[in-house]
């Protein structure tokens, strides 16, 4: 019995019948069990493996054989699947990897290389149409860290002149202040707020039941006790203090201080900057802001707090328009004030005369006016509520530049907050006061002027020397002064600065409303716990970017002047002669002036 061999032979009838079965479509097995009959002559390597294969089969019983060929068939069967299943497997990390690019048939066109050359035009077409995506946009910072100015700005250079030796005229007046151009003071415009130190979450107390137990205090603002105004000192992370309003449902409404609900609305949309001032008792007339880019027109809200008396005024004078606004103002009506004025009347006191001459058609006119210092016999003041509360009443503002009512802007409030606020990295900005820088002397100016009762300026400077105020010296600085000029204040709306102008209220609550006697003591409690720092510029700086006018009710004591009756002919040279022995036609020297009419 013999038995071929596993592979395949490449000569003779094995080499022809392989041709005719792969001709055919089919291959066999390549194991035969018995070969063709050949008339040629086997080989030697084949007898030998025969008579290897007899001698196993001779020594071995037969019964066994079957089995270890059945073993031997098993064996190579199973190592053939494995074989193809890695084959398999090599084939799909190729196909995932690679591309399967399969030959060309016989006799058929070869549409392979074409089908391929499409995909990748098709894809190199979208990857030239399809640009990739954009990166992230950067992580805005958490806090505004302030900025230099780039190289080559106009104010790189700029220094403060000295003061003009005019002997003529001795009083405060402005000086250059270098503002950038409008586009480069909105491209520095901060994207994150400022970092507020210690402070990070502030609340207002809110109280229905009222009970004064201790001095000073109001319906508007509460009665905090002296325990409570030490704890209110004592900064912390989260804080709840007093800070107006301290009844009603929500500022401006049924709180003493109330807005219409229209009014209000619109305060709450203003989340940018915010320009305000406010006229009570029609004390002032409305001055229109100049120089106003168009940028800030429509994304600057200019408000405007009325009462009753100063809204009928204007209504008659045919100012107000049917939206509420005067030129830029939005009039804002505040009803019914009277947790604030119900023990303050005003008073006026003459406190000297000056003279004014008129010089009309070579006709020189005189007029006597007597100067009238305003004051408050009591203790509230309308227009400390907006003045220093201005982030309760616009809490979603950023910033907000107060202005009082007598001042008439001329610079745009964007380029003023670069210059002040966002130039210097501060979050609040004050002017000082232009002569005096201590409080004490500030106390005594108020008390001649008859800007409060005597008696109750005297009681709180005695407090606060008793809580450590000293004179100002050159030992406090880096603090410039202890005065400010409290007419403008440049704010960022953070938590300490927040809190700064709540407390330094509840101070103006609590004694006088005089609020530049009580400004250093809320400051320096302040900066002792949280190194918090305020830029107080110059007092010349802020007339650069303000005009303080007159108010309405000395306007109105100059009459307008006589209407000429005729062409006078020029005055004589005499009366330009500035010697003491010439006088002015119509005047004798010494006499009593007296209004012509």
């Amino acid at each position: 019995m013999t038995t071929g061999s596993l592979g395949l032979r490449t000569s003779g009838s094995y080499g022809s019948l392989q041709q005719h079965q792969i001709q055919n479509g089919s291959l066999s097995l390549p194991i035969q069990t018995t070969p063709p009959l050949s008339s040629r002559k086997p080989p030697k390597m084949l007898k030998e493996k025969d008579r290897l294969f007899h001698w196993i089969c001779k020594f071995a019983p037969r019964k066994k054989v079957g089995m270890l060929l059945l073993c031997l068939v098993s064996a190579a069967v199973f190592g053939w699947v494995l074989y193809l299943g890695k084959g398999e497997d090599a084939l799909e990390t190729i196909v995932q990897n690679i591309n399967i690019q399969s030959g060309p048939i016989p006799g058929e066109k070869n549409t392979s290389e074409t089908f391929s050359y499409q995909v990748r035009e098709l894809e190199g077409s979208a990857n030239a149409t399809l640009a990739p995506p954009p990166p992230p946009p950067p992580v805005p910072p958490a806090f505004f860290t302030g900025y230099t100015l780039p190289p080559g700005n106009p104010c790189e250079s700029f220094t403060l002149p000295p003061p003009p030796a005019d002997k003529k005229r001795t009083g405060p007046r402005p000086c250059p202040v270098c503002y950038l151009p409008l586009e480069d003071a909105i491209a520095l415009m901060p994207n994150a707020p400022s970092f507020s130190p210690v402070l990070r979450n502030l609340e207002y107390i809110h109280e229905d039941n009222l009970t004064k137990s201790e001095f000073g205090g109001s319906e508007f603002g509460g009665y905090p006790s002296l325990r409570q105004r030490n704890d209110s000192y004592d900064i912390r992370e989260s804080m709840s203090v007093h800070c107006g309003f301290v009844r009603g449902v929500k500022p401006g409404r049924q709180t003493g201080f109330d807005i219409d609900d229209a009014d209000l609305l619109e305060m709450e949309t203003c989340q940018g900057v915010v320009v305000a001032s406010a006229i009570f008792g029609a004390f002032d007339l409305i001055r229109q802001p100049q120089n106003i880019s168009e940028y800030s027109q429509k994304n600057v809200c200019f408000h405007m707090f009325v009462d009753e008396e100063t809204e009928a005024f204007l209504r008659n004078s045919s100012e107000l328009d049917h939206n509420k606004k005067v030129g830029l103002w939005r009039i804002i009506l505040v009803s019914q004030p009277t947790l604030l004025r119900s023990q303050a009347q005003w008073k006026g006191k003459p406190v000297g005369r000056f003279i004014v001459l008129r010089i009309q058609a070579g006709r020189i006119d005189t007029y006597k006016i007597w100067g009238l210092c305003w004051g408050l016999v009591g203790k509230k003041n309308s227009h400390n509520v907006p003045k220093l509360l201005l982030h309760r009443l616009f809490p979603n503002a950023r910033y907000s530049l107060w202005v009082d009512a007598k001042l008439e802007l001329v610079v745009d409030p964007i380029q003023i907050l670069e210059r002040f606020l966002w130039r210097k990295n501060a979050s609040f900005a004050i002017s000082r006061h232009y002569k005096r820088f201590d409080v004490f002397e500030e106390a005594e100016a108020n008390k001649a002027a008859g800007k409060y009762d005597n008696a109750s300026i005297n009681f709180q400077i005695e407090f606060y020397k008793n809580e450590g105020l000293t004179p100002y010296s050159v030992a406090k600085l880096p603090i410039t002064s202890d005065v400010p000029e409290g007419c403008v204040i440049l704010r960022e709306h953070i938590p300490i600065s927040n809190l700064f102008t709540c407390l330094w209220f509840n101070e103006v609550d609590r004694f006088t409303s005089r609020d530049q006697i009580s400004f250093s003591t809320v400051r320096d409690k302040i900066r002792s716990k949280t190194n918090y720092t305020i830029n107080m510029f110059l007092d010349c700086e802020r007339r650069n970017f303000v005009v303080q006018g007159y108010h309405r009710d000395l306007l109105e004591h100059w009459s307008a002047p006589a209407p000429p009756d005729g062409v006078h002919p020029p005055p004589p040279i005499s009366v330009m002669d500035e010697s003491p022995n010439k006088t002015y036609p119509g005047l004798s020297a010494g006499s009593d002036l007296s209004s012509n009419p």
